[in-house]
Order: structure tokens, then C-alpha cells, then sequence
């Protein structure tokens, strides 16, 4: 399976661009996570893993082990997408919080710390900010950060806003921020572009 140089990134909300990471941009499956070096490149386009631990964990652990890690980000890819296609269309409510235990599960491995540092961005009293780290011993490690957005996405995303792109074909899902919530395609540029196309042809053909 090709995967090309840029991952699908069009769900405004990373999340969701987590299940994007399977597509079929051209009417066939491609798949970003699909090997180590796959889900490396996605983490590092997603910007959810700074590009100096990445480079560390690639130095330091086998190509064998990156494609395990991979398996397994498929593997919660897999379960992520079905909690998101059984509940997107309508509000989240606290009912849910028993079929997302093994978000919960996965969450409670992390290994991030805080520390006050020096605020870069000049804001605030004193000079200084509090920020969260994360310590990365393995390559599950990686797997974190992905959980992260994900519960961001529960938490943040009203889900009665949650849709899939209405292409022909296409399997992208994205949050609608549009103010009249009438956002219909993963992109215009692609499958908005093949929806007007294939109306103008029929248009032409009823003539």
C-alpha cells in the first residue's frame, strides 16, 4: 500500500485525523500507520510528538519494535472508529464513560509530569508557566499522545457535529466547526470537486 508524503489532516481535530489516518484518496485504502516508519511520519506531521523525541526513539529501538507499536495504534485506531461511528450524530453523555474504559485503561500508563518554566510567550504576572511533559521510555510511549487527543476529542467535540465526508467512496470523518454546520465534504479541493463534477456530468446528460 503507497502512503504519500502528507497525511490527511482535514478533521479539525486531531482526534478524529487519527482515524483519517486510513483513507482512500484516490478510490483505494492507503494507510499511514501501516508499518513503524508509517506511524513516525504521521506523529511527526500531526505535530503530537516533539520531532527531538521522535528522533531519539528511532535511534535508540529497532525497526521490529516501532512495527509492533504501529499494530497496536491500528489496533486502537480500529476500536476508536467504531466508538466514534456508534455515537457521532447526537451528544456524548456520561453513559458513554463505560464503553470508553479502554481509553481510560490506555491513559492511565502515561507518564507525563509538570514544571514551571520560564513563559515564552510573555503573557501572565510572573514571567513563568506551567507546563506538562511527557517522559517517553518505550515505544508505547507514543501511543500516549494519540490517547490524549483522542480524549480531547470526547471531551471537547460536541459529537451531534461529528460527520463523514459524503464523498462516493470516501471514509473521512470530521468535527463541522462551520457556524451554519453545513460542512459536507473532507475537503473541497477533493471530494467537493468530485461531487460538483459528477452533478454538472448528470445535469449534461438529462439535457
Amino acid at each position: 500500500m503507497p502512503v504519500p508524503d502528507a497525511p490527511m489532516l482535514i478533521a479539525d481535530d486531531r482526534g478524529l485525523d487519527f482515524l483519517n489516518s486510513l483513507a482512500t484518496p484516490h478510490g483505494e485504502p492507503v494507510d499511514w500507520l501501516a508499518d513503524g516508519e508509517g506511524l513516525v511520519h504521521w506523529l511527526r506531521e500531526a505535530e503530537l510528538v516533539p520531532a527531538d523525541a521522535l528522533d531519539e526513539i528511532v535511534d535508540r529501538v529497532k525497526p521490529v519494535e516501532l512495527d509492533r507499536v504501529a499494530g497496536k495504534a491500528r489496533e486502537l485506531r480500529d476500536w476508536f472508529r467504531g466508538f466514534v461511528e456508534s455515537h457521532m450524530g447526537r451528544p456524548l453523555t456520561e453513559k458513554s464513560l463505560k464503553a470508553l474504559a479502554p481509553l481510560n485503561d490506555l491513559l492511565a500508563r502515561d507518564e507525563t509530569y509538570g514544571q514551571v518554566v520560564r513563559n515564552e510567550d510573555g503573557d501572565g504576572e510572573t514571567g513563568l508557566a506551567f507546563v506538562t511533559r511527557r517522559r517517553w521510555r518505550s515505544t508505547d510511549s507514543l501511543l500516549f499522545p494519540i490517547a490524549e487527543a483522542m480524549a480531547r476529542t470526547v471531551t471537547h467535540e460536541d459529537f451531534a457535529h461529528v460527520k463523514a465526508c459524503e464523498g462516493h467512496d470516501c471514509i473521512l470523518l470530521f468535527a463541522d466547526h462551520t457556524r451554519a454546520r453545513a460542512r459536507r465534504w473532507c475537503s473541497m479541493s477533493v471530494c467537493g470537486n468530485r461531487a460538483k463534477v459528477a452533478a454538472h456530468r448528470r445535469r449534461k446528460k438529462a439535457e
